[in-house]
């Protein structure tokens, strides 16, 4: 009888164990005891609540972290502070918000029976199975676009960082090449297998932020240095869009969750995981522009101002590293959307699946080409995509969901007291809608598209090296006097946006017109 009891509570039970959020089906069935499966599992199969803190922190704070200070000289000092203190505390809740959603779709299937074992749950199906196919259609349309320009953003970072250390060649260049290196993603099966990535992207990215504090404080205050910031409401708006894509970082937060053994535990992880994120973009963006104020409105990239050392130089590889991790992140589930479209999603081939994923890559890589506008970009994709993928769409798929009675009383997970149940959830959701809504997508997009346009005048579409110096004075070269005491060498700035022939001096108002756009920004 107790045999038959404890059988029987056994199956009770199981229903809650099946499909734990292991991507199984590339793994190879083995003894769990050799040496080597220990070593891949310590190295390669995470699913801990440690794995996805490691994930969440290292993807959110990647390439941005070098375009936080430009964003700063934007808003200023105070601004640039209590922004990313605001779109912290928003973007933690409205990735628990995806977390309730996606624990409610995952346990309502699991009670039809249904298992994941050999499938990634996404945040489209999830808005599929609560809300229906029109949810899914804008929800898949958002957040393959905002992950196609997030990997398009790594690529153009890639790019931008390789040329302090090696200028030998431009930055479109370096992006052919980097589009290679960032392929070999399609052989890294999902999320469950990033776990020393992971950990040694945020390692990397811990010591970028604090080199960029440190030697910023020891180069100290350039001279007649400037804080002027903010000064015109487009470089302000322009400036709070890139932080609110900067805390964005939650559009794979389904994907991460489904890596995980125990979902459940993730509804803290990522505001755990911002509260260390705050502790590097804080105090390297502040410091970089105590340094160099209002030079950083011409640079978008903060590496581009430090003197080159061997500590900016191991800075710069280690982002480099970490971007092709970060690239990774952003490309994976569209890897999975791009294998379910053609139906290759449940093959256990790894080679099969790494050639199928291979067309995913080259719209990055021609995108990456078009607009290789280090740092406006972000802003663009933060007030057009982010806003709606990881704030609205979140919070108002929150609201419809538990919009019944009946669907509040069976919730699995009902909000805490903390945030007044059920009636403060959606007071805060309607403030995230309404905010996000006016100031993010309104406001920033007016922002950060005038200044993305004016980038593509500037400079041009396929620009060959963007905000890259003038190439030197040829031997014997005089430059060519200009009203007003400017100057000009008798080759124009290479910057692709409009060349003239070797040896022939530009006119002056052609160096007047670059000087204003290029230099003085907006």
């Amino acid at each position: 009888m107790a045999t038959e009891a404890n059988g029987s509570l056994a199956n009770e039970k199981a229903p809650e164990t099946v499909g734990v959020g292991r991507y199984v089906e590339m793994e190879q069935d083995g003894d769990s005891n050799t040496v080597k499966s220990r070593l891949s599992g310590l190295l390669w199969h995470g699913g801990s609540a440690y794995d996805a803190w490691f994930s969440c922190a290292s993807n959110q704070v990647a390439q941005v972290l070098l375009t936080l200070p430009y964003s700063f000289s934007q808003l200023g000092m105070l601004s640039g502070i209590l922004f990313q203190l605001f779109y912290g505390l928003m973007g933690s809740w409205t990735a628990y918000l995806i977390s309730i959603l996606y624990v409610e779709y995952r346990t309502r299937k699991e009670r039809e029976k249904a298992d994941f074992r050999n499938h990634v749950i996404q945040w489209f199906e999830v808005l599929d199975g609560l809300l229906g196919r029109h949810w899914r259609n804008v929800g898949l349309a958002f957040n393959c676009t905002f992950l196609l320009f997030g990997s398009v953003i790594q690529l153009i970072a890639c790019a931008s960082n390789i040329y302090y250390i090696n200028d030998k060649l431009d930055k479109r260049t370096w992006t052919y090449i980097f589009g290679a290196c960032c392929a070999t993603t399609v052989f890294i099966p999902s999320f469950h297998n990033y776990r020393i990535w992971s950990f040694l992207g945020l390692v990397m990215t811990t010591y970028t932020a604090w080199y960029l504090a440190i030697a910023s404080l020891i180069h100290g205050q350039v001279d007649s240095v400037e804080h002027s910031g903010p000064t015109k409401m487009v470089l302000y708006f322009t400036g709070a869009t890139n932080i609110l894509y900067t805390f964005g970082g939650h559009a794979v937060t389904v994907e991460i969750m489904h890596a995980m053994w125990r979902p459940q535990k993730f509804k803290a992880i990522y505001l755990l995981a911002t509260l260390y994120v705050l502790t590097l973009t804080l105090p390297s963006a502040a410091s970089v522009y105590w340094a160099f104020g209002d030079q950083l409105l011409t640079h978008s990239n903060a590496l581009a101002l430090l003197p080159r050392t061997a500590f900016r130089d191991a800075a710069v590889v280690l982002m480099l590293i970490h971007q092709f991790i970060t690239f990774g992140f952003a490309c994976t589930p569209l890897y999975f959307v791009w294998e379910k479209l053609i139906g290759l999603h449940d093959c256990r081939s790894l080679c099969k699946r790494a050639a199928a994923r291979l067309p995913v890559v080259v719209p990055i890589w021609f995108l990456a080409i078009v607009f290789p506008f280090f740092g406006p970009i972000n802003s663009a994709v933060g007030s057009l995509l982010v806003s709606f993928t990881v704030y609205i769409i979140p919070a108002l798929a929150h609201m419809i969901t538990f919009r019944s009675a009946t669907a509040r009383e069976n919730a699995v997970e009902p909000p805490p007291r903390l945030v007044g149940r059920w009636t403060g959830t959606f007071i805060i959701n309607a403030f995230v809608v309404a905010w996000v809504l006016v100031v993010g997508f309104g406001f920033g997009g007016w922002a950060s598209m005038t200044n993305f346009v004016h980038q593509i005048n500037t400079f041009g579409l396929f620009t060959k090296c963007y905000q890259c110096p003038p190439p030197p004075l040829p031997p014997g070269a005089a430059p060519v006097p200009f009203p007003g005491g400017l100057s000009n060498i008798t080759m124009p700035f290479n910057n692709g946006a409009a060349g003239l022939p070797p040896a022939v001096a530009p006119s002056p108002a052609h160096f007047l017109h670059h000087h204003r756009h290029h230099i003085h920004g907006l």
